[in-house]
């Protein structure tokens, strides 16, 4: 009897501290399970329905596992011992069987979902996609609006309800660009242009972040994304495009130096190619690279 009593009073203070868990975790803003863009919603539900199907075997396995061992424990004298029982064809077919059904069904799932998630892939909308270039420095993100003429420094703002086609690469170590609200990531790789489309539908400001270790100051490599009206887009471009900060080649040649928790900063009329510049670098002997015309407004692609 006090055995028993035992058991429920372990059983109930498991499952007190999963409430109190849950009860203490109830407006907590878990990024990836808050999306607030079209890419955000489709991931997470591919996350819940992974995680359901996953339960089909998780709970059966640990529930069994927690019984056998309280049933057929040392000190119960009543367990029935059967010496010479081999196994049962009805249980080896269900936990063979089950597993392997959820497997194939994952497996499809993860087929499709990597082309109809794919980021390469551009969103329909009837809205003009606006094309933002990101250049991952060492420990700072350097956006650059190519038909905007203008760039910021841990700050990308865009319209909602905008497709947005992010070309992505690095001029550091290898990085990684996430906004964990509006869609997966993607890595930054110096000498290659990644891309990344996503749509914000909800109007907000978002956290984006490195999502690949990159040394020392990687925990302050943040930056906010922010999803706006289109008026309020257009004034930010005009602010922007007054800034008596200019993205020249000596200046991003500063912004190059490693640095971190960097500050929001504004810059107006980039110099034309630098994007395609940072790419080429790696790929092109440096004779060949200053021979190169500065004002090459054509994005280099995927290399």
């Amino acid at each position: 009897m006090k055995n028993k009593t035992k058991a429920w009073l372990i059983a109930l203070g498991v499952i007190g501290l999963a409430l109190v868990a849950g009860w203490s975790l109830r407006n907590y803003n878990f990024a990836v399970l808050n999306p607030k863009g079209v890419i955000g919603f489709q991931e997470r539900r591919l996350i819940y329905e992974a995680l359901l199907l996953s339960l089909v075997v998780v709970i059966p396995v640990f529930s069994l596992t927690f019984f056998i061992a309280w049933k057929y424990r040392a000190s119960n004298t009543k367990a029935k011992y059967s010496p010479d029982w081999d196994h049962s064809r009805i249980i080896e077919s269900i936990w063979w069987g089950v597993p392997t059904i959820l497997i194939v069904i994952l497996s499809f799932m993860a087929w499709n979902s990597s082309h109809v998630l794919d980021p390469y892939k551009s969103l329909s909308s009837t809205t003009k996609p606006l094309t933002i270039q990101v250049i991952a420095l060492q420990w700072k993100w350097l956006f650059i609006y190519p038909e905007q003429h203008i760039a910021s420094v841990n700050f990308v703002q865009f319209p909602v309800n905008t497709p947005i086609n992010f070309e992505i690469t690095s001029d550091a170590p290898m990085n990684s660009f996430w906004i964990p609200q509006l869609g997966g990531q993607i890595y930054a790789m110096p000498g290659m242009t990644t891309q990344l489309h996503l749509m914000a539908d909800q109007i907000g400001n978002y956290r984006g972040s490195s999502a690949n270790i990159s040394g020392q100051g990687f925990a302050g490599m943040v930056f906010t994304a922010r999803a706006s009206s289109l008026n309020d887009f257009t004034k930010w471009v005009g602010i922007a495009g007054r800034s008596s900060l200019k993205l020249t080649e000596q200046q991003y040649q500063t912004l190059l130096k490693p640095s971190s928790n960097n500050p929001t900063s504004l810059y107006s009329a980039p110099d034309a190619g630098l994007y395609d510049r940072v790419v080429l670098k790696y790929m092109l002997p440096a004779s060949e690279l200053s021979a190169l015309p500065p004002a090459s407004s054509t994005n280099t692609g995927v290399y």
